[in-house]
This record gives structure tokens, sequence and C-alpha cells, in this order.
């Protein structure tokens, strides 16, 4: 295993990263820069990436002929009315390829079938008390095979990879989950990596699970892409990731942005773990205390059954705990753009990020240009899409994602 990270540089004329060559044996890295234009900006002619790349149109027009060749480009309907030629536009191939993504959580895992554009053919979940790499395996070893099946056995041979999202050093989270020590302690020396990659037959990615989350938003995100953002995940614990210049950047050991253990003051004013009071895990304690069953929050996140007194204190620590990270996270990186989503109902992140942005602007911000907060737009299946964002990056993109830990 390796684990990488991604770095960006700024260079003078076209959008870093996106500049091709016309040299011979860069063709490889011209593809993957053609199909993360036409993945990023929607379908472009060949004159529109000549220009957006510095290629020649000569370039442009061999490997365009290629990918759509291989299946990864579809031809558009001829644009006329122009001075010269029709324009033809070219769009990725929703079955092009596809890629796995495996989500392991602390009280789930999440095995999803994703298309080239990203869109979820087939999924499943199953729910635990805690994951153990036995009940991990298993559950991918029986999933699997139906998702496969959701494809036409001449699609089959086009699965490109199986990506990992899973919390880094479950074993030191024990007294959080309510786990058995010596069960979690199996985490240290089972490989599932490698374990995974044997059963597949797969090439393996492994990733942080809230970092893989923010790699999702920057692939399949919509609406406008900012370049820097920092974003939060709601899950059992809260999770973060960061993008600089358009780069998820992973950082030395690929937890960048852990957001969880930051430092914030709790509405008592004394200082807490960010984890310990925008954690989902906090709301779930607080429904247990109130004699309210939490279970339902883990298994449907388009409806959460919680009274108003507790979800409402919660919603208000939340946001002031985040307010508070953000603020601090601002003053180190400038970022033009705050991305929150998460495990939960569409409503309830709105109102997340409504009071996070007024908790904010009621703190000191001398000095500091407040980013803009906004919802999340990939949703609850950020991880397991994130997971299978990996692979897809590896393959077929100019290093969005970074390299991750790779079998």
């Amino acid at each position: 295993m390796r684990q990488g990270q991604e770095t960006a540089e700024r260079s003078g004329g076209a959008e870093p990263g996106l500049r091709g060559s016309n040299q011979s044996g860069m063709r490889a890295h011209n593809e993957r820069l053609v199909l993360s234009l036409v993945r990023r900006e929607g379908a472009l002619a060949k004159s529109d990436i000549a220009r957006m790349t510095g290629l020649s149109a000569q370039t442009v027009s061999v490997i365009m002929r290629e990918l759509e060749r291989d299946g990864l480009l579809r031809r558009g309907e001829p644009i006329r009315g122009r001075i010269g030629q029709p324009s033809v536009p070219m769009s990725l191939a929703p079955e092009g390829a596809y890629f796995l993504g495996l989500k392991i959580g602390r009280r789930s895992a999440e095995l999803v079938l994703i298309d080239f554009l990203g869109r979820p053919v087939a999924s499943r979940r199953r729910l635990y008390p805690y994951p153990t790499p036995d009940a991990v395996v298993a559950f991918t070893a029986e999933i699997l095979p139906r998702l496969m099946e959701s494809l036409p056995p001449e699609a089959r041979a086009r699965v490109g990879g199986l990506g990992i999202a899973m919390p880094f050093q479950l074993w030191n989270w024990v007294s959080y989950v309510g786990a058995p020590q010596a069960e979690m302690d199996a985490w240290r020396t089972r490989d599932i990596q490698t374990e995974l990659a044997a059963l597949t037959g797969l090439p393996v990615h492994v990733r942080n699970d809230a970092t893989a989350a923010c790699g999702a938003e920057l692939v399949f995100g919509s609406g406008g892409r900012p370049k820097d953002f920092l974003y939060f995940y709601f899950a059992y614990f809260i999770g973060g990731g960061l993008v600089l210049n358009g780069h998820l950047f992973a950082g030395r050991t690929g937890n960048a942005a852990g957001v969880g253990p930051m430092p914030v003051p709790g509405r008592d004013g004394q200082m807490r773990r960010l984890l310990n009071v925008a954690s989902m895990s906090v709301l779930a304690e607080a429904m247990e205390r109130a004699g309210e069953p939490s279970a339902a929050l883990w298994e449907d996140p388009e409806r959460w059954e919680v009274s108003g007194p507790i979800l409402e204190e919660w919603l208000e620590g939340a946001a002031a705990g985040l307010a508070s990270a953000i603020l601090s996270a601002a003053a180190l990186v400038e970022m033009e753009t705050v991305v929150i989503d998460g495990w939960m109902p569409p409503a309830i992140r709105a109102d997340i990020v409504r009071r996070t942005h007024a908790a904010l602007h009621r703190l000191d911000l001398s000095g500091i240009e407040p980013p803009l907060i906004r919802e999340g737009t990939v949703g609850a299946q950020a991880r397991a899409l994130g997971a299978a964002a990996i692979p897809l990056s590896q393959r077929y993109l100019v290093e969005a994602m970074g390299a991750g830990q790779e079998s």
C-alpha cells in the first residue's frame, strides 16, 4: 500500500492542471485531461477542447476518436449555424465504465455500483452494532455478485475498480461505539484492502470516509464548484475534507481536515472537541437519555423521528460548533466556500446551513473574510459514492482526488 498526496501548483496561461502537451508519450495524460474537462464542463466540441487545453486540433481529433472508439465518449447532434463545418459536441458515455464503492461506517456498511457519470446503478446497505473485518468481508462477498447481476453480461468487464471509504484506526474508537475491544483490535492486523482485492479481482483503493465524501462533492457535485472549500459531513462522528485549487488535499497520512478533534466552545463555555458537539452520535445519546429510540437515525437518512426540543438543542450546539471550527480554519486557509452535507434529511441539512451562517456572523470576524456556507449536492450516499470515485479518478481524471492507498 502507498499513501498519496496531491498538491496544486499554479502556472501562467491555462488553468492549473488543464494544460495538455502535443509531445509524443503524453497520450494517456491528454486523454485523462479531455475526460476531466468533459466531466466538469459537460458536452464539448473538439474546437472547445483545443482552445481550453492548448492542444493542437489534430491531437484533439485523435484523442476524441480513440475515446469514442473505447466507448468512453458519446457523439451528440451536430450544431449548425456557425461558419465552417458543424461542431459535434461529445459527452461522457454512461456505460463507458463502472466502479464500486464500499463505505465502512461505525453503524452500517454500504456497497454501491456507479456508472461513468457517477450515477448509482445498484446499491445495498447492512446495519450492524459495530464494524468488524469479518462482517465487512462477508457483506461484500454476498452483495457484490448481486450488484454485478444488475449489469448486462457484456458490461461487467467494464467495472474498473473498488474504492473503500472507512474511518482510520477504528480500534481507537471503542469507547465511543460501544464495541468489544478484542473485536475492534482485529482491524490492527487485518489488511482489508488486500483481502477485498483477492475477493473481487479488482484494483482496490482506500481513503478516509469523510475525505472520500468530500471527493464525491468535488467529482460528482452539481452547481458551481468552488476551487477551494472546506467540507463537513455529518455521520456517527462529524468528519471533513479540504479542496485546494480544485484538488482534494488528503495530507501526509490521508486524514487532512479531519475536523472532529478541533477544539470548539460548548454551549456551557467549556472547550469541547467538535465531534462531541456536532456528531449524530451526540443526538442519538440525547434521544436515548430522553427515552426516545435512536435506531431510526441510522436506518433512513430521509426520515428522522426525533422530538422537537431535543433536535433544536442539538442543531443549535452543532451550528455553534461548526461556526467556531470554520472561523479557526478560515484564519489559516483562505477558502471561498464551506460545504455541509451528511446522513440527514435535506430539510435538516438546510437548517444547519442557515444556523451555521448565523452563528458564524455572531462571532468576531475582524481580519477574516467569511466564506460562503452552502449545502452539499451529493447527499447521504456521499461516502460510498466518494469511494467509487477513487478508482474512477485514478484511471480517468487528472488526479483531482489524489492517489490514496492502492493495492
